[in-house]
């Protein structure tokens, strides 16, 4: 796995041309190969403005090479300040041709997923831009309430939105692997967006499937709301899916708004129906 950043106690921004209107964000990164995998084919990303994680696909090496090259091209892009998400779209490109080098001669193919976070500016305004390729999760939590804003690009979730199953039984189908988007596969990567306006007690959990697939919703909510620090979250989160069975890899950042300007009037995209709300 490849790890670039990590845990931030305390980060300050001021806004482009407004130094008095200051953004105050810390974040923790924390990930496990889990008890049934021989590797960790998981990475991350975690340095501002950009937090992203990427679960490989491909077997072992190929995989981990997968998630590496999208969070080393996500990295490249890092400025001081903030990104665009055409940045985003640009370095998911670049880690497609990489990816492309490293699956030749695979028959299976190679390829990763990948979520995350990029701060962003909207109007002179300061967003999230959440993104998403794949079946790793991007999730909301403020005023006591959790919301995944991600919609996982999954075989499960079509026959979710189509009303065949519901989303408990989705969780428990066969076929709940199979995804219908990556970066690599020979696919050209293609990423939803999401804009979040920051506000002071906002907190971002990014994580793979290895969380979501051994923790519910419930306890997500748990977690997220003890009022720990995030990084202690973030480790308790990896703790209580190793306990859970750990059966995947698991990786995951929680990312918490200290303070952000309020005196503005944003507003958010909300998430497409697959989007919920605990």
């Amino acid at each position: 796995m490849t790890e670039i950043g990590g845990s931030t106690a305390s980060y300050e921004l001021a806004l482009p041309e407004r130094p008095n209107a200051i953004i105050r964000l810390t974040w923790a990164a924390a990930t496990d190969r889990g008890h049934r995998r021989s590797a960790n084919e998981d990475s991350y990303v975690a340095q501002s403005p950009i937090f992203a994680v990427a679960d490989g696909m491909g077997g072992h090496s190929a995989g981990d090479l997968a998630s590496a090259a999208v969070v080393t091209r996500l990295a490249e892009v890092i400025t001081e300040g903030f990104a665009t998400t055409g940045a985003i779209d640009r370095a998911l490109e670049r880690a497609t041709s990489d990816i492309e080098i490293v699956g030749e001669g695979s028959e299976l193919g190679v390829g990763t997923t990948v979520t995350g976070a990029v701060l962003t500016l909207q109007g002179g305004e300061p967003y999230f831009a959440v993104f998403n390729i794949g079946d790793s999760r991007v999730y909301q939590f403020e005023r006591g309430e959790l919301k995944q804003i991600t919609v996982d690009h999954s075989v499960v979730q079509e026959m979710v939105d189509s009303g065949l199953i519901d989303r408990t039984q989705a969780e428990h189908h066969p076929d709940s692997n199979v995804i219908t988007r990556a970066v690599g596969f020979n696919m050209p990567p293609t990423a939803d967006y999401w804009m979040l306006p920051l506000r002071p007690g906002f907190r971002l959990l990014i994580c793979s499937d290895g969380l979501t697939k051994e923790l519910g919703d419930d306890r997500l909510l748990h977690h997220l709301s003890a009022g720990l620090s995030a990084r202690d979250t973030a480790h308790a989160l990896v703790d209580a899916a190793l306990a859970a069975g750990g059966r995947d890899n698991v990786t995951t950042i929680v990312l918490d708004v200290v303070d952000a300007p309020t005196e503005y009037e944003f507003h958010s995209t909300s998430p497409r129906s697959g989007g919920r709300t605990v």
